[in-house]
């Protein structure tokens, strides 16, 4: 794959944000497009397929979301995750049928943000997505149960149940997108302190990326 092109504004701009939605169903797409302008983006594009979803970055460079199925025509999803995130897409959103906990942390592996079920209803994933602009992480009510349920007895669900009290409100706060240094604020610690926290539970899970500590602390049911 070609290097993807630099760019672009940020979300809560007046003019808006700026998305990119990939899935081969038109009225699945139709039904993002119209949702994510209604929630205020100024530009949307649109791709059927990995192929056309690369040159849209290409030509465009990254925008401010994409959301995206992971069956494509031609190839996985999580592929197009995992390239878009290393071509410097910090907001990616996987809306899926898959229910499964393999392809859920998959995803969350791969660089996705956010985990968004087909069947949801209208209002989870406006709540899904406004949480990813946000720059917070997000997994589906219904995924994070069945996630919870098969991490039981996992070395990661080992890690999670050693993580403090303490250390559980940081995670809180790192999924509602916040910096070191606004935890600080919210529980009077210095931003040196909460990035000591943020060690230890990266020590604990096995990972120092934040999207993926919330996202096995979500699947475990430890948070919300």
């Amino acid at each position: 794959m070609t290097a993807l092109a630099e760019s672009s504004g940020l979300p809560g701009q007046a003019t808006g944000f700026t998305a990119m939605v990939v899935d081969d169903h038109p009225l699945v797409r139709e039904s993002m497009v119209s949702r994510l302008t209604a929630m205020g983006a100024r530009d949307v594009v649109e791709a059927a397929s990995i192929g056309e979803a690369r040159a849209r970055a290409n030509a465009s460079g990254p925008r401010d979301l994409c959301v995206l199925d992971v069956g494509l025509p031609d190839g996985s999803g999580l592929d197009l995750v995992a390239d878009l995130r290393a071509a410097g897409w910090t907001r990616l959103v996987v809306l899926s049928a898959a229910d499964d906990p393999y392809t859920v942390r998959a995803a969350f592996v791969a660089g996705a943000q956010g985990y968004l079920l087909k069947s949801a209803s209208p209002v989870v994933v406006a709540d899904g997505v406004r949480r990813v602009l946000d720059g917070g992480v997000y997994a589906d009510p219904s995924v994070a149960s069945l996630l919870a349920a098969g991490l039981r007895g996992s070395p990661v669900q080992e890690g999670v149940n050693d993580l403090s009290g303490r250390e559980v409100e940081v995670l809180r706060f790192v999924a509602d997108g916040r910096s070191n240094k606004e935890i600080g604020e919210a529980l009077g610690l210095s931003a040196l302190t909460v990035k000591s926290h943020l060690a230890r539970i990266a020590r604990k899970l096995g990972t120092g990326d934040r999207a993926e500590m919330v996202a096995l602390a979500m699947r475990a049911g430890v948070i919300r």
